[in-house]
């Protein structure tokens, strides 16, 4: 692992990063967990391995989708359930056939994003989910569900408004209650908070933290906030985005839903019978099982290295996971790339060139 050392300190020298923490496990084995360089700019608190860090999308596969995984295993949910059945204020034809299934892996027709908090933020905090129900319902669809592929936020935000109506509990606490607890992972978890109340921040010491962008919006470095405005105006728990925790966290869920797959899970909170159905059938047109992403054909961040049957997620803050269901190998690396600005690329070049590294040292090559 000499290679992948040195690839990442060049990472955090070449500024891919303020820095970050890899972690890789092959057969469920833990082979390397590292952090690297610092979280911030300004005190330069060192990048440890028990760093918390701002999940943004892996939000999609990590707790919405895998509460629905829960609630799909309970019997309570089909992934052919509509929208309109399970959320009678989804009323606009167009939106209440729209199926778990199609929202869950980004063919319902909903455009990718919006910048809905530009309107939810001049409401009061207590009077948002409804309009958001609103703007959802409002929100012309760009094509026929089923008939294309478009990653889309939007759906996700629509999944949680169904969950929180289904459930009767916010998906911060429907997150612990199927999934976390059940597991024994306490180092994944939201940071809810009203936005309405002024400074309010979590109960954890700051350092801990690594902040993500110095916003030009809310005119400050975001620290123990949601990156993600939608989120945030939304009170921190999202469908698309509000997850924090480590890569020890990431990796307990990832290797948990790696080793159902493989019939080999002792406490889980899915079977290998559900997990199946979210992850085996690719939902063309696009990439995406129900939930996660898969390797792009040509140049994925993955690399060249993972077999097809992967499943993984990408984060907009710099975090990503990628589980190898053929070979039981997981590749989680957590990052800040947006600290302090979001206007840099560079890890679009550093994530194929990381994953091959790792990929090569636990022994997989590209075929």
């Amino acid at each position: 692992m000499e290679q992948v050392a040195r690839i990442m300190q060049k990472g955090v020298e070449e500024g891919v990063f303020p820095g970050a923490v890899l972690l890789a496990s092959k057969g469920g084995e833990i082979v390397f967990h590292q952090a690297y360089g610092y979280t911030d700019q300004t005190h330069r608190f060192p990048a440890t391995t028990a760093t918390i860090y701002d999940l943004a999308s892996l939000t999609k596969p990590l707790a919405t989708a895998a509460c629905i995984m829960a609630l799909v295993e309970q019997g309570r949910l089909s992934i052919k359930d509509r929208l309109g059945d399970l959320h009678p204020g989804f009323s606009n034809p167009e939106k209440m056939g729209l199926t778990l299934e199609q929202l869950l892996s980004h063919t319902s027709g909903f455009p990718a994003y919006r910048p809905y908090y530009e309107v939810l933020s001049q409401c009061p905090f207590e009077a948002r989910q409804t309009r958001l129900l609103e703007l959802l319902n409002s929100e012309p669809l760009e094509y026929a569900p089923g008939k294309n592929c478009i990653y889309s936020d939007l759906g996700y935000m629509a999944i949680s408004l169904m969950l929180e109506e289904f459930t009767g509990a916010t998906l911060d606490r429907l997150f612990s209650q199927l999934v976390a607890a059940p597991l024994g992972i306490d180092d994944l978890f939201f940071f809810p908070f009203n936005p309405d109340k002024k400074d309010a921040s979590p109960v954890i010491a700051l350092d801990s933290i690594a902040p993500t962008e110095d916003c030009p919006w809310r005119k400050k470095v975001i620290l123990g906030q949601v990156h993600d405005d939608n989120a945030w105006t939304l009170g921190g728990a999202a469908g698309h985005a509000g997850l924090f925790g480590t890569a020890h966290g990431v990796w307990r869920l990832v290797n948990g839903i790696r080793s159902a797959m493989a019939g080999k899970a002792g406490r889980f909170f899915a079977s290998q019978n559900t997990m199946k159905v979210f992850l085996e059938k690719k939902r063309a047109p696009g990439t995406y099982v129900l939930g996660f992403d898969t390797p792009s054909p040509s140049e994925s961040s993955s690399g060249k290295a993972f077999s097809p049957r992967t499943v993984g997620h990408l984060g907009f803050t710099g975090t990503s996971f990628w589980a190898d269901l053929t070979e039981d190998a997981v590749v989680t690396l957590l990052s800040n790339r947006v600290h302090p600005t979001r206007n840099n690329g560079k890890i679009r070049i550093f994530r194929p060139k990381i994953h091959n590294a790792v990929m090569a040292a636990m022994g997989f090559f590209p075929e």
